[in-house]
């Protein structure tokens, strides 16, 4: 966030604050808004979820300090679901149940696969702060239902795989490998990678799977570096991707390693050590160690949590962000009735400067993503952390960059 960033966010919030010391004196009652959080706060995923869910508490901590929602304080209520669907499926039903007002989470795609029913069902709002698989918010997208409660606050696989092919392109490489997990996450990123790839005319020499909790690798890497390939692109998510960054050092395989943005979390680069040196993936937020005085977000992170390195930066940010988006709209919406809230997120009224970008009407009724391409980075593992991958992405790091196609709105 550049010092222009810093000041339009700052002078939001003090907006923000005006206005809501004013309700909070016309509506002084103790009566909470409860919002479900539901991730993985345990287990091989649980970077992804404890750095969401950090990035949400922050968010409310800010609006409850400002007087919350109308007078009302923001609750939120966690629950880990160990990245497993049935467990995921399990939580949404109990929140749909206890009847919290929105739900922010999902990091997971198989979760959210198990999940989405339920919240669409009860007509309760969910906001996906980190999950990329694409059919979460396309399953009840008009004309498959008339009102779709799914929203989400991240990328999709499709961008994440349009994104990756372009930089091979960019690279003069033609012919590729493809290592995915056996989870739906996994099907789900080959699938969208294939496509891509296929429209590109970047040939896949050789593909093979791998199960969650692997620990050696080094048949599937001697099957595709045998392919030919040019360069080696794994869909998973940290411990196992670290596993076959090892295999494919000790193979001597001297190929670019490329991946999804999974590549980032803190339990990849810790694991792979020197051998995850060099890794390309999509972002849309890098944590820039040299900003941290001078990014707001950063800062009240860096001095709330006393986390130096966010375990993964991008689920921190895009689950703060989800938190502000979800503010404005039960602000404007000035209910707790599900269908109100889902048509304020359609129709927000305020910009919000956010972490990752500007948003300004964010969300239509025929579209729940809120992240484009242009405002996705390359990142690089770089001495154990995620860095830019070019000068060119930190220059455009630092832009305030919106969302493509506003006229087709």
């Amino acid at each position: 966030m550049t010092i222009i960033k810093y000041i339009l966010h700052a002078l939001i919030v003090f907006t923000m604050a005006a206005s809501f010391s004013q309700a909070s004196a016309q509506n002084p009652s103790g009566e909470t808004l409860r919002i479900g959080v539901s991730g993985p706060f345990t287990g091989g995923s649980s970077p992804m979820g404890e750095s969401m869910r950090n990035g949400i508490r922050l968010a409310v901590a800010e609006i409850n300090g400002i007087g919350g929602v109308h007078g009302k304080k923001i609750e939120l209520i966690e629950k880990d679901d160990e990245a497993k669907p049935e467990i995921g499926a399990k939580i949404a039903e109990e929140f749909t149940l206890s009847k919290v007002v929105a739900t922010i989470g999902i990091v997971n795609t198989g979760v959210g696969l198990a999940s989405i029913d339920a919240y669409q069902k009860a007509k309760i709002p969910l906001i996906v702060a980190v999950s990329t698989g694409t059919s979460l918010t396309q399953k009840y997208a008009p004309p498959a239902a008339p009102d779709n409660y799914i929203f989400r606050v991240s990328p999709t696989l499709d961008l994440e795989a349009k994104v990756l092919v372009a930089d091979i392109k960019r690279k003069g490489m033609s012919k590729v490998a493809l290592l995915a997990d056996s989870t739906a996450y996994g099907e789900a990123g080959l699938r969208a990678f294939l496509e891509q790839a296929k429209t590109a005319g970047v040939v896949v020499s050789g593909q093979e799977r791998f199960n969650i909790g692997a620990t050696d690798m080094s048949a599937q890497v001697a099957q595709v570096k045998a392919s030919g390939a040019e360069a080696l692109v794994i869909w998973g998510i940290g411990p196992e991707m670290a596993v076959i960054a090892r295999n494919k050092e000790a193979a001597r395989w001297k190929v670019p390693l490329m991946g999804s943005w999974t590549f980032s979390m803190a339990n990849f680069t810790e694991g792979a050590g020197r051998a995850g040196e060099g890794a390309l993936m999509p972002q849309t937020f890098i944590q820039d160690l040299g900003s941290i005085s001078k990014n707001s977000f950063l800062l009240a992170y860096h001095r709330t949590f006393k986390i130096e390195l966010i375990p993964s930066p991008m689920s921190a940010a895009q689950g703060y962000d989800s938190m502000h988006l979800l503010f404005l709209a039960l602000r404007q919406a000035n209910s707790t009735d599900g269908e109100k809230i889902k048509n304020a997120l359609e129709n927000l009224k305020v910009r919000y400067q956010g972490v990752i970008t500007s948003y300004n009407k964010p969300f239509s009724k025929n579209d729940h993503d809120a992240i484009t391409q242009n405002m996705i980075l390359i990142g690089r593992v770089t001495s154990g952390r995620v860095d830019y991958a070019s000068a060119e992405d930190q220059k455009r790091g630092a832009l305030i960059l919106v969302k493509q196609g506003k006229a087709n709105k």
